[in-house]
């Protein structure tokens, strides 16, 4: 059976590596970083705009899991609320007949780590300096998410994606 992979986390938890990394242990796989489908400057948060990508990310995933080139889909976006995920999910399934089975990942990390790794991404020019703190305040939204979690605060992304495959696909040696 098809499967989408759902990978949340907040900002600077690593997801974008960690769906790299992971597409290296899953077969037949295609990846889709929330993020490319509001990739806006400038960026506008409103409900017109929430609407437009909760349908073109929910459309996209629809079209991966329908074609037969894949099996498995793997997704990552700031999804920081139960109901994201369900209204996502409801809306790929209203496009597609494809059965798949759903697999939800949330990053964590302690605050420290997560300090870290942002500030890295400041200082490369990546990240605005008001990251740190926007994102800290959002870790413990994750708690509540009906998803695996993966404590990434010591662990490479690599190591990151065999527990995820090891958890997607048991008993497979991807690796």
């Amino acid at each position: 059976m098809k499967k989408l992979i759902m990978i949340s986390g907040t900002m600077g938890a690593g997801k974008t590596s960690v769906c790299i990394e992971l597409q290296k242990f899953l077969p037949e796989n295609v990846f889709l970083d929330g993020d490319w489908c509001w990739k806006a400057e400038p960026f506008v948060v409103n409900d017109e705009t929430k609407e437009m990508v909760m349908k073109n990310i929910a459309f996209l995933l629809a079209q991966f899991l329908s074609c037969s080139a894949y099996q498995n889909v793997i997704f990552c976006w700031v999804m920081d609320h139960q109901e994201i995920i369900d209204e996502l999910v409801a809306r790929v399934e209203e496009q597609t007949e494809e059965p798949f089975e759903v697999h939800g990942f949330t990053l964590t990390l302690t605050p420290e780590a997560l300090k870290e790794r942002i500030g890295k991404d400041i200082e490369s020019g990546l990240r605005k300096s008001d990251a740190v703190n926007r994102s800290v305040e959002r870790l413990t939204l994750y708690e509540t998410v009906e998803t695996e979690k993966i404590d990434v605060s010591t662990i490479s992304a690599g190591k990151a994606a065999e527990k995820i495959s090891a958890a997607v696909c048991p008993g497979k040696a991807f690796f």
